[in-house]
C-alpha cells in the first residue's frame, strides 16, 4: 500500500485564497508532487489535526474548523462525523494505545470529546479549569492530547494557554497539573508576556506534550520556553534546559519515536513567528540532543513533526512558512518538498 506525507494548513495567504477549495494536501512519501484533498471537506478548510489510523492506513481523521472528518481511503473523499457542538475547531486528536475505536479529540474553545466507536459518535468530557489559566487575545485550546502506552487510563491534556490538566480514568474526571509550572514561571529566566496582562504567559503556553512506555508516568511537554519534564504523572516540572545543546528554544513540537520509547524528537525556534526553525533528536530521553536535520535552510519557525509507524527512517516535519523536510534513511540526508506558494500556517503533519 501506497504511503502517504500529510500537511494540514491553519489558513490559505495566497493572493487567491478565495480561491482555494482547502487546505489539507497530500504527497506519497519520496515524492515532491502535494495533491490538495478537498472531496467532502469544507471549503477553504482549515485543518489543524490529521491522525492515521494504526492499524488500517486507509482511515484518516483530520481536525478542521468545523469539527472532525474521517476518509476510508487515504483522503481521496471526506465524510463529516456526527459531533454533538458545532463550531468547535479540532485542534488535536489521539487514538488510545490498545484500541483505536477509542479516540480522544480536544477543542477551542477548551474542550475534550471521547469516541467509543471510531468517530462515528462523540461524548463531551468534563475537564477542570487551571490555576494559571491566561486571557489572550484568542479562545484557550486543548492543543495536544497523550495517553501514557503503559497506563492507557492516564492521559494529558496541554492547554494553549493555560498550562496541562490530567485525567486517570479514561478522561471521566480531570486535576489540574499547573501548579508547579506557575512555579517556574515566577523564574526571571521564564517569564514572558506578549498578549495578556501576566508574565507567567509563556510557561503557560503549552505547544505539545508526550509520554513514553521507557518512563511510565513521565511528561515530556513544549512551551514558549522550552522543553520540560515532570517524573511524576504532572505533579512537579523541571527544566530540561535544551538551551545546553540548542541555540534555538521556542518548542512547537515533541514525540516520542514509535519504534523505541528511549528517541525524542523537537520542533525548535527562536519564536512563534521567525526566519529560522530545526528539529532536534535525543537517544536518551531528553539527557542530551543534537541537531537531527540538515543541509536544509528552514527559513520560518519549525512547527510540526511527522514520525512513521512502519519505518523509523522515515521522519518529516514542516515549517509555518510551507516548507516540509524529510528523510527516508534515518537522517542521512534530506529533501525540501514545499507546500504549492501560499499555504502557510502548518500545525500538523501525519506519515504513514
Amino acid at each position: 500500500m501506497t504511503q502517504y506525507v500529510y500537511a494540514g494548513a491553519g489558513r490559505w495567504t495566497s493572493a487567491s485564497a478565495d480561491e482555494q477549495p482547502g487546505g489539507l494536501m497530500r504527497a506519497e512519501v519520496g515524492s515532491g508532487e502535494w495533491q490538495l484533498l478537498s472531496q467532502g471537506l469544507p471549503p477553504k478548510a482549515e485543518v489543524r489535526s490529521i491522525l492515521i489510523h494504526p492499524d488500517n492506513p486507509q482511515i484518516v481523521f483530520a481536525g478542521t474548523h468545523d469539527g472532525p472528518y474521517r476518509s476510508t481511503n487515504q483522503g481521496e473523499s471526506w465524510e463529516k462525523l456526527d459531533f454533538p457542538d458545532p463550531g468547535m475547531v479540532v485542534w488535536c486528536m489521539s487514538f488510545h494505545p490498545e484500541d483505536p475505536q477509542v479516540i480522544y479529540l480536544g477543542t477551542a474553545p477548551a474542550a475534550i470529546y471521547r469516541s467509543d466507536n471510531g468517530g462515528d459518535s462523540w461524548k463531551r468530557l468534563s475537564i477542570v479549569e487551571t490555576c494559571g489559566a491566561v486571557n489572550m487575545g484568542f479562545p484557550m485550546r486543548v492543543i495536544r492530547l497523550t495517553i501514557d502506552p503503559s497506563q492507557p487510563k492516564h492521559i494529558y491534556a496541554g492547554l494553549e494557554v493555560g498550562g496541562v490538566i490530567r485525567s486517570t480514568d479514561g478522561g471521566e474526571t480531570w486535576t489540574d497539573c499547573t501548579e508547579d509550572l506557575v512555579r517556574l514561571a515566577s523564574m526571571d529566566h521564564l517569564k514572558s508576556q506578549i498578549g495578556s496582562d501576566t508574565d507567567i504567559e509563556g510557561m503557560m503556553d503549552s505547544h505539545a506534550l508526550t509520554v513514553s512506555a521507557a518512563q511510565p508516568g513521565t511528561v515530556f511537554l513544549a512551551t514558549r520556553m522550552g522543553l520540560f519534564r515532570s517524573p511524576d504523572q504532572g505533579n512537579t516540572w523541571s527544566d530540561m534546559e535544551v538551551g545546553r545543546f540548542s541555540p534555538l528554544t521556542y518548542a512547537r513540537d515533541v514525540q516520542v519515536s514509535p519504534q523505541d520509547p528511549n528517541v525524542l524528537y523537537a520542533a525548535l525556534s527562536p519564536a512563534a513567528r521567525s526566519h529560522d526553525g530545526s528539529l532536534y533528536r535525543s537517544d536518551n530521553l531528553g539527557g542530551s540532543w543534537t541537531r537531527f536535520d540538515h543541509d536544509v535552510i528552514p527559513e520560518s519557525t519549525m512547527m510540526t513533526i511527522a514520525l512513521n509507524r512502519q519505518d523509523d527512517q522515515v521522519v518529516y516535519c514542516a515549517t509555518r512558512g510551507g516548507q516540509v523536510f524529510g528523510t527516508q534513511d534515518g537522517g542521512a540526508s534530506w529533501q525540501e518538498t514545499p507546500l504549492p506558494e501560499g499555504l502557510q500556517d502548518i500545525y500538523t503533519l501525519a506519515c504513514g
